[in-house]
């Protein structure tokens, strides 16, 4: 299969697990989304493509970030791109979460 049809259907993936969130609730989602990234882990895997969850992250933030210093990164991150704390806080905890690996 081709590395476009796997990112197709990559994506698809996405999109369907965003429809089943939005239709579950509270924890379910957290449970949701894990299964859903486990199996996109696999198959990527599976497929011998590399995901990089710092692609497209400023070189600083993710400096700090391999530190463990998340609040820092948030900061950093505000500081090169005006973004508003929300909007920084949930760019900096999701580039977390795709970078810690999980069991």
């Amino acid at each position: 299969m081709g590395d476009m049809f796997l990112l197709g259907l990559a994506i698809g993936g996405l999109i369907a697990a965003f429809i089943v969130i939005r239709l579950t609730s509270g924890q379910d989602h957290q449970r949701t989304l894990a299964r859903m990234e486990a199996k996109l882990d696999a198959l990527l895997k599976h497929h011998g493509i590399h995901f990089n969850p710092y692609k497209d992250v400023p070189p600083s933030v993710v400096e700090v970030l391999r530190r463990g210093r998340k609040i820092e990164a948030i900061k950093e991150y505000r500081r090169l791109t005006g973004a508003g704390l929300k909007e920084a806080k949930y760019f900096v905890e999701e580039v977390w979460r795709r970078s810690t690996p999980r069991d």
